[in-house]
């Protein structure tokens, strides 16, 4: 577990991150990035044969830290992808860092045939202060655990989620039966452009955000989530709980948590 202080030395963030091959896989193509000097926090979830996935995932991460590594110390650089004037500074270096990620992914698989195909998803916030941007691509999610209270902060771009977005009508239990329930419809790396949702959230001292891999969430429930991350104080304990109990119950995916506890402002 890592912390950030302010210079006085208040501890404002705690981060763990766990990230676990899984049970049937081979090789781990989830990827993170906790980088406290930035208060930058991700997650990738890769895919693609040859090892292609973990490769995609490595991109994503590296070219969204590096982007945002630079604009943390240099406001004079292009705006590639345009601005957002509905958005906050920070969310706007977040929407272009993962622009910046989707552009370097997709020139890659085009120059080499082993990794034609390949993408990732991503999920990511920054903080600052007590604001949170958060952006994201694909299924990998993000949620703000509140006076032990759950609420996810993002959406899937999946066919599932898509079904039951345009009729509500239908039963999630049977889409979740269905055989296309987890395709993709939004992933970095697929296509030269991409949909990249960005939201901003405001954060109380004791908050504590989930980003995962839908490894975690596929096996574990909202309520289970909320229980783990309220129960154990220890945030490294409680992240490393979440995925051995997600291997536990049958996923068989890589598995990656990040808890980020929020512990306010310095006066």
């Amino acid at each position: 577990m890592r912390f950030a202080r302010d210079p006085e030395g208040s501890r404002l963030l705690y981060v763990s991150a766990v990230s676990d091959v899984g049970r049937v896989r081979k090789t781990n193509e989830d990827a993170f990035v906790a980088d406290l000097d930035v208060a930058l926090f991700c997650v990738a979830d890769g895919m693609g044969g040859h090892d292609a996935g973990e490769v995609a995932a490595a991109l994503a991460i590296d070219a969204i830290t590096a982007f945002i590594r630079r604009s943390s110390v240099d406001t004079d650089f292009s705006w590639p992808y345009g601005i957002d004037r509905t958005l906050s500074y920070d969310a706007n270096r977040l929407r272009t860092a993962i622009h910046l990620a989707n552009r370097k992914i997709f020139r890659t698989a085009e120059s080499n045939d082993d990794y034609n195909g390949m993408g990732t998803t991503i999920v990511g916030c920054l903080v600052n202060d007590d604001r949170m941007a958060i952006a994201h691509v694909g299924d990998s999610r993000l949620y703000l655990v509140r006076r032990g209270r759950i609420r996810q902060l993002t959406a899937d771009d999946s066919w599932a989620a898509t079904i039951l977005a345009h009729d509500p009508r239908l039963n999630p239990a049977d889409i979740a039966k269905h055989p296309m329930r987890n395709v993709l419809t939004n992933v970095l790396g697929a296509r030269d452009t991409v949909d990249v949702h960005v939201a901003e959230h405001d954060l109380e001292p004791g908050d504590v955000i989930l980003l995962c891999s839908d490894g975690l969430h596929g096996a574990l429930d909202d309520t289970t989530l909320a229980q783990i991350a309220t129960n154990q104080k220890d945030i490294q304990v409680a992240t490393r709980q979440m995925v051995d109990v997600s291997l536990d119950r049958g996923s068989r995916d890589n598995v990656t948590a990040m808890l980020v506890r929020f512990d306010g402002v310095p006066a």
